[in-house]
């Protein structure tokens, strides 16, 4: 058994739904990212990925699709390479868990909307917890190697690694496709030193279809492949800081009654039609998250909102967001109803 299968085996004993491995150091490979029909993806696929990559990444900022999101911009090479990140890098093992479930949210008046993500626990934990264990195995199967974890924290452009290592493709919403999980993979990375074989790279199935950007409420979608962060629900509800005035009237409107993320572009896809529904608990929603009252939350305390909150992704949005969140989706429900249930 090689090492590479014998990594994957133990990626998918601890509850892993996908693993693959590419190969960051000294390649030349045909990268991932090869012109598609209809595709604005750039036509060079012989260019090594990190150096494509880094083009791609410095035009994004230049348009200033970052929003208030400053990180991004911090030393574009480094998040573009593996190996600024990890000195003589030279594979990554990309991880995915799905956390699809075959419950439905209540969308009756008064109920928010949170996005499928966060219905359960953090994720972050879930994931880093096993890709730990996950990163003592190959300490144990190949001692005195390096390597280095992330789950969506690191400067690593996860789902263009991911896409290299045959997870799924990057779909035009900019989101990881996979043709057995849909769009609900959540993606981790260990950065290693070792030589490993490398999986075939995902080719994009997209073709020509659009729904992802008919379906996005604020226009975010700019171009296949591009999302403008400063329009996209889930950056406006999640990551931008400040009172209700951060956010302009025509986009607020369009929020509806989503408060924490949006999954719009991700339920028209078609290849979400044939998702299985995960097995790992830690993803099952609680009756808050599939039924977040308005009026309730509208009256959540500090303590209440760390205590309810503590193990959930919520508390990214902090109490200040998720009231400013919770503020605007009262207000687009008074102008469809003329009220507010009590």
């Amino acid at each position: 058994m090689s090492l590479a299968h014998a990594i994957k085996r133990e990626a998918l004993s601890l509850g892993f739904d996908a693993v693959g491995i590419s190969r960051v150091a000294g390649s030349n490979q045909p990268s991932a990212f090869s012109p598609q029909p209809d595709s604005s993806l750039p036509p060079y696929p012989n260019i090594p990925l990190p150096q494509l990559l880094l083009g791609r990444l410095s035009e994004w900022l230049q348009q200033g699709y970052y929003g208030t999101m400053a990180w991004m911009t911090r030393d574009p090479s480094r998040r573009s390479d593996p190996q600024l990140v990890l000195p003589g890098c030279r594979s990554m093992i990309s991880v995915g868990m799905n956390y699809y479930t075959n419950n439905r949210a209540n969308e009756q008046p008064g109920m928010g909307r949170i996005a499928r993500y966060a219905w359960g626990k953090d994720y972050h934990t879930v994931m880093s917890q096993r890709l730990s264990q996950l990163e003592a195995k190959v300490a144990a199967l190949a001692p005195g190697v390096a390597t280095r974890t992330y789950v969506d924290t690191g400067p690593i452009m996860e789902k263009a690694w991911a896409q290299q290592a045959g997870l799924g493709w990057i779909g035009k919403h900019s989101n990881l496709v996979s043709a057995e999980s849909g769009s609900w993979l959540l993606l981790g990375e260990i950065l290693t030193t070792l030589d490993l074989e490398p999986d075939e790279p995902a080719t994009d199935l997209c073709g020509s279809c659009t729904l992802c950007i008919q379906a996005c409420p604020t226009g975010a979608i700019v171009e296949p492949y591009v999302v403008d962060a400063r329009r996209c629900i889930s950056y406006l509800t999640i990551e931008l800081r400040g009172d209700r005035e951060v956010i302009s009237d025509e986009l607020a409107a369009h929020m509806g009654n989503r408060i924490f993320g949006c999954d719009d572009c991700l339920d028209v896809c078609p290849f979400n039609l044939r998702s299985d529904a995960t097995s790992e608990p830690a993803f099952a929603p609680s009756p808050l998250t599939l039924a977040p009252n308005l009026k309730t939350l509208a009256q959540i305390s500090e303590e209440s909102f760390a205590a309810t909150f503590k193990e959930s992704p919520l508390k990214r949005a902090k109490r200040s967001g998720l009231l400013r969140n919770v503020g605007i989706a009262q207000e687009n429900l008074t102008k469809q109803t003329g009220n507010l249930p009590s």
